[in-house]
């Protein structure tokens, strides 16, 4: 069914954007020395969450309309150990020749109100099947992994709805969300006074 036809294409890409990080993870590795990936998961939408989503909208539910208006069928999320490899990773895939960059969402830069804080991007990539050439979006999150960690925390609130001492809940997580961005940045800080150290030693070494 043209459905299913749909989906081996958000399947394809989903693989396509999988390899071009893995090729991306090795290379950057053999730069700095360190995976800066620490894993990726990708994700298709179901088809009653698709439905839904067409429905809320007020727009058809058919392969066009999925076609014209979601960008999120087909969703990557890539975890990083430190915040500047989330900035690394976006920029060399935006940077590659097949790649469109449709849209980018920075909130790691500016969180969400509850705390939510993550780099979302969306881009097309082509897809070559057997007498097809196209181009189909996949949002990508590109977070830490303390930014994951709290996101799930978050996203099993999203669907409890009410429940007592909701609020607090809400207030205790925000703050948590606070001391996580200043436990990555720290992080990071840290990491770099052990690599410049590392570099100084090694020209040291080297012109004893």
């Amino acid at each position: 069914s043209e459905f299913k036809d749909l989906m081996l294409h958000y399947k394809s890409a989903i693989r396509t954007v999988r390899t071009k990080l893995e090729i991306l993870n090795d290379e950057l590795s053999l730069k700095n020395s360190r995976n800066p990936i620490e894993f990726v998961k990708s994700r298709l939408k179901k088809p009653a969450s698709i439905a839904q989503k067409l429905r809320r909208r007020n727009l058809d539910v058919s392969v066009k309309s999925i076609k014209e208006n979601l960008y999120d069928i087909a969703g990557i999320r890539v975890v990083c150990s430190f915040a500047d490899d989330i900035y690394d990773i976006a920029e060399v895939l935006a940077s590659q020749d097949d790649v469109e960059v449709v849209e980018i969402k920075d909130y790691i830069k500016n969180p969400k109100p509850n705390g939510y804080s993550s780099y979302h991007m969306i881009i097309k990539v082509p897809i070559y099947l057997y007498d097809v050439k196209e181009l189909i979006p996949i949002e990508l999150q590109i977070r830490t992994i303390a930014m994951d960690f709290w996101a799930s925390l978050d996203h099993q609130i999203k669907y409890k709805k009410e429940f007592p001492g909701a609020e607090n809940v809400s207030r205790d997580l925000k703050e948590c969300a606070d001391i996580i961005a200043d436990t990555d940045n720290r992080m990071l800080k840290i990491r770099k006074i052990i690599e410049s150290s590392t570099a100084e030693s090694n020209v040291n070494e080297e012109n004893q």
